[in-house]
């Protein structure tokens, strides 16, 4: 297929629209079921770069959940503790554990269940029939992988009555060495960003804390890839494996880093007992039991627990979850990382990454505050590494 012909672009007044190689070559892509969007394919070939690195660098399947060209989550294929499981709406597949890659689609999916609400997924591997279990019974545009078993075909070839887009991909395209894009009839060219990220990229650490163990790299490293492939500025949380916060798109630095911190403690309060343990109705579905316990835990558009509201979602009125009970359980957690597409200017990053847990980050450095920001680390005993390459994306 040397071209394919789009319902429209960006928006439905940009017409026409269509994608094909510039050289007049075939696409590196097969259209398996459904018919993907202008959009679709921005999300599925920055998430599909994603995962392929991801796994390149850590030797381990990887997965990532993709939204308006920025990456919700991104997840290896780690085994999940029992509840987190549970807080990921997946602790009813028992053989969950028998496939690293429906590991990493769980832990993608589950990171941000909100944003993650119409996503593209894009697996590094090809597609088995657990993983397109747990894909067909949420909400999702599409997905892309370097194949899928007949199986999981006949599985994803049922959802959304027939029309879910399932697209395959050419894991040995490599393309161009120069990229280009028009803005306002404009065509821009550069260079494309083939720069590897790999644990080479974490032995500058200026702080006084050098201990930097291996879990902690993995982490470093799934958090610069998926910034890689986020729209800047951007910062990004990790622990256990996958990315938990991803702040997108911000003008400062400091509102990305927020914004990945409060992504952050949300996802570690689903795993709150009394989260886990909410009385959900059960004609409750999926999405709106996640609109649900987002309100519950960042309390937002409405108290859920209240007298007169509580009845539409539960089947008895829950306990509150208090100020105090949401400290002291994130209290408990340490060891999180954080990496950021470019250095951080001012101390007041650090200071709030540590009220997320943060102990270990990655930065480019060449502020003039540097030496500001390193104080900072060291006064919380965190550990710190320059990197030198900015990742910015857009």
């Amino acid at each position: 297929m040397k071209e394919f012909e789009l319902k429209y672009g960006c928006n439905p007044n940009q017409k026409p629209a269509k994608i094909y190689m510039h050289n007049g070559s075939d696409l590196p892509i097969t259209i398996l079921n459904g018919r993907p969007g202008y959009i679709n394919f921005l999300d599925a070939l920055n998430s599909w770069q994603l995962v392929r690195e991801l796994k390149e660098a850590t030797g381990m399947c990887a997965v990532t959940s993709f939204k308006h060209v920025s990456p919700t989550s991104a997840a290896v294929g780690k085994v999940l503790p029992e509840n987190l499981k549970k807080a990921c709406f997946v602790d009813d597949i028992p053989e969950l554990d028998e496939s690293p890659l429906a590991c990493a689609y769980a832990r993608a999916r589950g990171t941000d269940r909100m944003c993650s609400f119409g996503d593209w997924v894009a697996l590094s591997d090809v597609c088995d029939a657990t993983t397109a279990k747990l894909i067909a019974r949420e909400v999702s545009d599409g997905v892309i992988a370097p194949g899928y078993t007949d199986e999981a075909m006949a599985i994803l070839r049922t959802k959304r009555k027939g029309g879910y887009n399932v697209v395959a991909i050419d894991p040995n395209f490599v393309p161009d060495e120069q990229e280009h894009k028009q803005v306002y009839g404009i065509t821009f060219e550069q260079g494309r960003n083939n720069f590897k990220i790999g644990e080479h990229l974490l032995q500058n650490i200026v702080t006084a804390n050098k201990d930097l163990p291996e879990s902690a790299k993995i982490d470093l490293i799934i958090s610069l890839i998926t910034l890689k492939y986020t729209q800047s500025n951007s910062v990004c949380f990790a622990y256990d494996g996958q990315a938990i916060g991803v702040g997108a798109g911000q003008q400062s630095r400091i509102h990305c880093t927020r914004l990945a911190g409060s992504k952050a403690d949300t996802w570690f309060l689903r795993q709150h007992p009394k989260t886990l343990n909410l009385p959900f109705r059960s004609d409750l579905g999926r999405p709106n039991r996640d609109n649900v316990i987002d309100g519950y835990i960042n309390g937002n558009e409405e108290d859920v627990c209240a007298d007169g509201i509580w009845q539409n979602y539960f089947t008895e009125q829950p306990e509150r979850l208090t100020e105090e009970e949401k400290k002291a359980f994130l209290a408990a957690f340490d060891g999180v990382a954080m990496g950021s597409d470019a250095f951080f200017p001012f101390s007041d990053n650090i200071k709030r990454a540590k009220a997320s847990g943060v102990k270990y980050i990655a930065e480019p450095g060449g502020s003039i505050r540097d030496d500001l920001v390193i104080e900072e680390c060291d006064r919380s005993g965190m550990v710190m590494a320059f990197t030198g390459m900015r990742l910015f994306h857009h």
